[in-house]
């Protein structure tokens, strides 16, 4: 996609991983729409990338675990005469602990910003960009998607949705001229940890960092992949574990995330 006069949307860009693809698409030439909660993280990091790269950046506020929030965005950009050309479905969060002692009221919120806010704005603007015959969407998973996972069920089942939601669109969209990427990165230096209240969640994995992530995301875009899982150790994790019998290797997830239980008052990371 060339960036020139093309403008991406990325949610959850207050931070970590979504603001990386900020910067790195603005230093492409990419024009902006920043979506998340935080009013003031998003209109900084708008003032930084106009001043740096010259491109135009939007900020719009929305918490995406309203049911409406993709038509909320989406009347935005129409109000505003905005043409999204790349959509980067980053905005994500996870909970983790025993599932009976996790709030029933933030799993729900959980898998309204991990999946039914990722499909309704893709459902908001992929036919735009088929009607042009050009355009991406990038959904960011995780290898936890690839794996059964005690103690973080929910997560992991909303991570294993994007994946799979997101190479069956790639199928859908050959030919079209619209991209479709799923990225899969596993820990990556962000608060998600932090929010969680243990780096034992990362299950004893090397932490990158979301300028690797990005860089890797957009090769993998450029040459229309499918999926990516940035880092070699993350790729052979993703890959080479064994997946039957499927009892099996939901009791070898519980003893590898076990760890993470046992320290864990139920807590939510966001």
């Amino acid at each position: 996609m060339k960036p020139q006069n093309t403008t991406a949307l990325i949610t959850g860009a207050s931070s970590g991983i979504g603001a990386e693809f900020a910067r790195q698409l603005a230093a492409r030439g990419h024009h902006l729409v920043l979506v998340a909660r935080s009013v003031p993280a998003l209109e900084a990091l708008a003032a930084e990338l106009r001043g740096a790269y010259g491109v135009r950046a939007e900020v719009v506020p929305q918490d995406l675990s309203a049911p409406d929030a993709a038509t909320r965005v989406a009347e935005a950009l129409a109000a505003r005469e905005i043409t999204v050309d790349l959509l980067v479905n980053n905005a994500g969060f996870g909970t983790a602990g025993r599932f009976d002692g996790i709030a029933a009221e933030r799993e729900h919120d959980e898998l309204m910003v991990n999946v039914v806010a990722l499909v309704g704005l893709t459902h908001a603007f992929l036919p735009g960009m088929l009607s042009r015959g050009s355009g991406a969407v990038v959904n960011v998973g995780s290898t936890a998607g690839f794996n059964i996972t005690p103690y973080f069920a929910t997560y992991g089942a909303s991570k294993t949705f994007v994946l799979n939601f997101s190479l069956a669109l790639w199928s859908e969209m050959r030919g079209t001229g619209v991209k479709v990427l799923a990225v899969a990165p596993g820990p990556v230096e962000t608060a998600f940890f932090d929010g969680i209240g243990t780096r034992k969640a990362a299950i004893g994995a090397k932490m990158s960092t979301p300028e690797r992530v990005v860089a890797a995301a957009l090769r993998a875009l450029d040459r229309d992949r499918g999926y990516v899982v940035p880092g070699l150790g993350n790729f052979a994790v993703s890959h080479l574990m064994p997946r039957r019998p499927r009892k099996l290797v939901a009791m070898i997830g519980r003893m590898v995330t076990r760890q993470v239980a046992d320290e864990l008052t139920p807590v939510t990371a966001r």
